[in-house]
């Protein structure tokens, strides 16, 4: 049996003793879990469809109401500024409710939210106050998902053995990463032009989120049905001068600066999903069609201007469709990598060569700055969760409380976008892109040195890799 003093014997940067390791889905005394952990997975795919939804309504409502880029930035805004606000009350309600009282108050608010989307676009009114109607039933919808993303993410973690918790999150993150794929497509199927003039109308906006509420409807049924166990971890071995276990969290240094590096990670890939249809649609960033693929593509997707082809709004909501397809293998390649790979070393990797990718996009050389940008999705992939698993690691009891913590950096998500829209506004979209490439470079650090914070944490010379 391995202690926190003993050399590592496995390459997982979460290691556990022997009598705590069971399977992937199966715990130490023999349950499994497989049931619970695919109707999680269900909440992280309904969670990434509607993440991937709000990405096309930068461009819609700059079309519609004639907004900045920074101003559209304000849907990303109230959007994770709900994930913010409610994150820490969120986790207090799960400690005193559990596990299946938190995810069905989050679904119910959801519910709630869309439905709100039905008398939301019959409003009339001035473009300023239309809009900010508009963020108010969406900051609605994501204080309901503010439940689910503070609780599926530390549950993910136990339903199975300790030593596979990274490799979990990481698989069920990866249904998040599925239902992105599908998030730009429903949405920009009913909001987006499909020719070469934008759509200037809201008056559809609702069906999509409709169509949530019914998937959220099932989602009720089938949690309220379920066996959602309560399940906890044991505190890890941490101690401090005098002898105490469970500090504060302020002290879990590996906690904190992941809290930090995770509002950086929030604000690189919500501006990066937020403004790809801003960068694709841009003439000075997207070259124009090749004959070859413009006469491949559907019409739809395509239009003649100049003499020269160019892509639909839909198309390009298509192509972040396509991006979220990388992202979607990467999470699953993620999630077998992690198995065997140090995660804070993957992490940091993956963060380096966004950073380069990051400098592609910004120097605007055409289809390779466009590749750059869809590759850039594949090594965001296991940021997310990532960054979760190593925040959360050592804590026992206290996850619950420092799950919450780390949703609170999904409130980069909600500031920094504005800031690269301003950049765009003030200069180009392609400049706009030097936000994410700085926050990667953060992200980087903090991969390759996760290790040595969790050493001062835990207070030992060596500590699994």
């Amino acid at each position: 049996m391995n202690t926190p003093t003993d050399p590592p014997t496995h390459n997982s940067s979460v290691q556990a003793p022997d009598h705590d390791r069971g399977g992937l889905f199966r715990t130490a005394d023999g349950t499994s879990h497989l049931t619970t952990f695919l109707l999680v997975c269900c909440l992280f795919c309904l969670s990434g469809l509607c993440n991937g939804m709000i990405d096309v309504l930068n461009k819609h409502f700059q079309n519609t109401l004639h907004v900045s880029k920074a101003q559209s930035a304000l849907v990303q805004g109230f959007w994770y500024g709900g994930y913010f606000l409610l994150a820490l009350p969120a986790g207090l309600f799960a400690r005193r409710y559990g596990y299946r009282g938190g995810i069905l108050l989050g679904l119910t608010i959801i519910t709630i939210g869309c439905v709100c989307f039905v008398p939301v676009t019959r409003i009339v009114g001035s473009q300023a106050t239309v809009f900010s109607v508009f963020l108010l039933a969406l900051a609605l919808v994501a204080c309901g998902f503010t439940f689910i993303e503070t609780i599926a993410n530390p549950y993910a973690t136990v339903l199975g053995a300790p030593n596979a918790g990274v490799a979990r999150i990481n698989l069920a993150q990866s249904c998040n990463a599925v239902g992105w794929i599908f998030g730009p497509l429903l949405g920009g199927s009913f909001i987006l032009s499909k020719t070469g003039e934008v759509n200037t109308s809201n008056a559809s906006l609702y069906i999509p989120y409709l169509i949530v509420a019914g998937i959220v409807a099932v989602l009720i049924v089938a949690f309220v049905f379920a066996p959602v166990p309560e399940l906890h971890v044991k505190d890890a071995d941490l101690t401090v001068a005098n002898g105490r276990i469970a500090r504060p969290l302020i002290k879990e240094r590996h906690l904190v600066w992941a809290i930090a590096s995770q509002f950086l990670y929030c604000a690189a890939q919500t501006g990066i999903f937020s403004f790809f249809i801003n960068y694709v649609k841009d003439p000075g960033s997207m070259p124009a069609l090749p004959s070859g693929i413009a006469g491949w593509l559907p019409s739809n997707m395509k239009y003649l201007e100049g003499g020269a082809w160019h892509i639909t709004e839909y198309c390009a909501s298509a192509m972040l469709s396509l991006a979220f397809i990388f992202f979607t293998v990467g999470r699953f390649s993620g999630s077998a990598l992690l198995r065997f790979a140090p995660a804070h070393r993957v992490l940091g990797i993956y963060a380096m060569c966004n950073v380069v990718l990051m400098l592609l996009i910004f120097l605007g050389l055409g289809w390779i700055s466009v590749a750059a940008l869809i590759l850039s999705f594949f090594f965001m992939s296991i940021m997310y969760p990532t960054h979760f698993a190593l925040a959360i690691h050592g804590l026992g009891e206290r996850t619950k409380l420092g799950s919450s913590w780390m949703v609170t950096a999904v409130v980069g998500g909600a500031v920094m976008p504005m800031l690269m829209g301003w950049l765009a506004d003030h200069s180009s979209m392609r400049v706009g892109f030097l936000m994410p490439l700085g926050c990667f470079v953060c992200i980087m650090l903090y991969g390759f040195g996760w290790q040595r914070l969790y050493r001062a944490d835990v207070g030992v010379s060596r500590v699994p890799s």
